[in-house]
């Protein structure tokens, strides 16, 4: 008797949210401004390619945008949430120390009874919740999995510090992974090296009700800048070895939407056509671990992203972490 191969695990349904309207260069120059820090659209652009993001209104916690792009990802993927037996969150700017946030969001759609808990790997958080669930599903551990980045990171944002304020916006990305006969999934690989902790952090800490350290976002900008590019085609390059693919093969590259320059950087490097990236930085900013599900679903339901399409997604965050996974839509 032969045995049934493990299953596959497929996207089946992709789910976006952004809060609020979007807050334009020219209107976050102007609030600095009213503090005595200068800066400017062009300033901002140059360095960037943000022109706008979108911050949460101050009752939006992270759950809020999350449970959006979930019922978007769980409507695209014609699947009830009854149906999911697995929920996790990449998120570093949780609603609370705990419950996690996933389970927050189980409650809010009404179920209960799944797996459901945090990943926090900052601007790899999806990438690393993507390839759990992968991994689960092969297992036979789920079936159907919820895989939510959301982020509130406008929360811990220094408005006095320039270079880190005007990179940041909130928003949420879903998808709905599910087994499949087919494979979706090809190949994926996660990386971290705790010894450029501090190149990216937000040092501060709760203890007996008192903040102890810096609560704010700090970052080393060109240190992170030399690291992600390096990491970034590493990654990408040992993912498509173990998927048997070559550069070639790859219709879309979403990465994480830190910067343009990253971005170009790491395509370059692949030698991928700029045209073959899917870029939301100038619109969405760096939502942290929501920007690579928040591209993809913004170029799935543009239609530039169609069915059978080979999608490298790739990242690097806060740790340092870094991680890429290779999928057929």
């Amino acid at each position: 008797m032969s045995l049934k191969p493990p299953p596959y695990s497929r996207i089946a349904g992709t789910g976006g949210f952004l809060p609020g309207d979007p807050v334009t260069n020219e209107a976050l120059a102007m609030r600095l401004a009213r503090s005595g820090i200068e800066t400017s659209d062009s300033w901002i652009i140059e360095r960037t390619g943000i022109k706008a993001r979108h911050f949460a209104n101050d009752n939006d916690v992270c759950s809020d945008l999350a449970l959006q792009a979930a019922k978007l990802a769980l409507q695209a993927a014609d699947c009830d949430a009854t149906t999911i037996d697995l929920i996790i969150v990449a998120t570093s700017t949780p609603d609370m120390i705990f419950p996690s946030t996933a389970c927050i969001v189980q409650q809010k759609l009404g179920v209960r009874g799944c797996a459901a808990f945090d990943v926090q790997a900052v601007c790899s958080g999806f990438v690393y919740a993507l390839t759990i669930a992968d991994s689960m599903i092969r297992t036979g551990a789920a079936s159907k999995a919820l895989v939510i980045g959301a982020e509130v990171f406008s929360r811990i944002l220094d408005f006095s510090d320039r270079t880190t304020c005007v990179l940041f916006g909130d928003g949420a990305g879903a998808v709905v992974l599910q087994s499949s006969d087919t494979p979706g999934i090809l190949a994926s690989e996660l990386h971290a090296d705790g010894r450029y902790a501090n190149i990216l952090c937000t040092p501060g800490t709760v203890s007996g009700g008192k903040i102890l350290g810096d609560p704010l976002l700090k970052m080393d900008g060109p240190a992170v800048f030399r690291l992600a590019v390096n990491v970034l085609e590493e990654v990408a390059r040992s993912v498509l070895v173990k998927a048997e693919r070559t550069a070639a093969d790859i219709d879309w590259l979403i990465p994480h939407q830190a910067n343009i320059r990253i971005m170009h950087g790491t395509a370059k490097k692949l030698k991928l056509p700029f045209e073959k990236l899917i870029v939301t930085v100038a619109e969405h900013g760096n939502t942290s671990a929501a920007s690579i599900p928040l591209a993809l679903d913004d170029a799935v339901r543009r239609g530039k992203i169609r069915p059978g399409e080979t999608v490298m997604l790739e990242a690097v965050g806060g740790g340092i972490t870094w991680g890429a996974v290779l999928l057929d839509l």
